[in-house]
């Protein structure tokens, strides 16, 4: 494991764009595309030493980064993220949408609302968090087909809400920066 947190990455105008490793933020401010750097935290990574002068060269990467070139358009901003069971229990806070029991990841399985074999869709509006017990017990019927109530309804986490969901170590500067981009209604527990 990296001694570095990952860094987050914004588009010039501050929008929300990735996290990336250290590396790749060093690689940034190498190449001079670093647009402004904001964020509590600042990390020197430390390089070689130059034959020529004997110092060792050094980068100084702030946590969140805003990377020059084209703003990111609204559009990508509302961009659909993948879809993948990690982030999915984690949108759903690991809480089966049938039983409402609490489980870690390895007894949690992705149920399709209205299963694939009735013509529905692998995509976040049709997908919920279900234990393994209650999937069997729905089987490929639908909730109201197999007499089973839908706690809480699927939706698709915007762009702020997938960074948050795909990263379970984000320091305190990167989750209050992308909270002011989660909407009022969503499910993260900020």
């Amino acid at each position: 494991m990296s001694a570095y947190p990952l860094i987050l990455t914004l588009d010039p105008h501050g929008v929300p764009h990735r996290w990336v490793t250290w590396q790749h933020a060093c690689f940034y401010y190498a190449k001079d595309l670093v647009a402004w750097s904001i964020g509590e935290h600042s990390f020197t990574i430390h390089g070689g030493v130059s034959r020529l002068t004997g110092q060792r060269s050094e980068i100084c990467a702030n946590s969140i980064i805003a990377i020059k070139g084209r703003a990111l358009s609204g559009r990508h901003f509302n961009h659909v993220p993948p879809l993948d069971n990690r982030e999915l229990f984690h949108r759903d806070h690991h809480v089966c949408a049938y039983c409402g029991e609490r489980l870690v990841g390895q007894r949690l399985t992705r149920d399709h609302v209205l299963p694939v074999s009735q013509g529905g869709r692998d995509i976040w509006m049709n997908v919920v968090t279900a234990c393994r017990p209650c999937n069997q017990r729905k089987s490929g019927r639908t909730p109201e087909q197999s007499s089973m109530q839908l706690l809480y309804a699927p939706y698709v986490p915007n762009k702020a809400e997938y960074l948050i969901l795909c990263n379970r170590n984000i320091l305190a500067d990167q989750m209050d920066f992308l909270a002011r981009h989660v909407p009022s209604q969503s499910r993260i527990r900020l």
